[in-house]
């Protein structure tokens, strides 16, 4: 299973993450995607995604922050599945010595994103 993040803008107009995994063996149809590199100790404060993507990270482990207190962490081979494009939105910073390496997909419009939440452990609801 991939691990993935969930990030969303939920009715009450904040950012909130959900945990699951990509739903793999599908091709999906993409509309771009990007590599970055960002420096070590680096962070971004408050911003939206600019569009529903996934950031698939190479290298790097990050902090990410909701305007909630949500918090969780991205290592790599974990996919961020960014949909929070309206909203408060996230912030993030690097918290180990390397640099984030990353790759962006975009999808073309109406296109699923295979993300499945992670069943809920008794007494939690998903």
């Amino acid at each position: 299973m991939i691990t993935a993040y969930y990030l969303f803008t939920g009715d009450d107009g904040h950012s909130h993450v959900k945990t699951g995994t990509i739903v793999d063996n599908e091709a999906l149809p993409v509309d771009s995607i990007l590599f970055e590199e960002t420096p070590s100790h680096s962070s971004l404060d408050w911003h939206n995604a600019p569009v529903t993507q996934y950031v698939i990270t190479l290298s790097g482990v990050l902090e990410f922050v909701t305007h909630g207190g949500e918090t969780f962490t991205i290592h790599p081979g974990d996919i961020l599945v960014a949909t929070d494009t309206t909203g408060s939105g996230h912030r993030w910073r690097l918290i180990n010595d390397q640099p984030w390496k990353r790759l962006y997909v975009t999808f073309k419009a109406g296109s699923k994103i295979n993300f499945r939440i992670d069943e809920a452990k008794p007494g939690e609801s998903a």
